[in-house]
């Protein structure tokens, strides 16, 4: 959608610092969630498949 104040860069100036200042809070909910599956998925196998077979003699 298109503003009259796009036009002026300083207002688009202000709008880009505004975003970047939220900081990269998308990129670290992804990261923390994939972190999690992998962590989870390293419990469920070792709960699974390593612990059932007992120790190796």
């Amino acid at each position: 959608m298109h503003t009259p104040d796009d036009d002026d860069p300083a207002e688009l100036d202000r709008k880009i610092e505004e975003i970047v200042g939220r900081g990269p809070s998308g990129a670290f909910a992804v990261a923390g969630v994939a972190t999690a599956i992998v962590v989870g998925l390293f419990y469920l196998f070792y709960l699974v498949v390593y612990l059932p077979r007992g120790a190796v003699q």
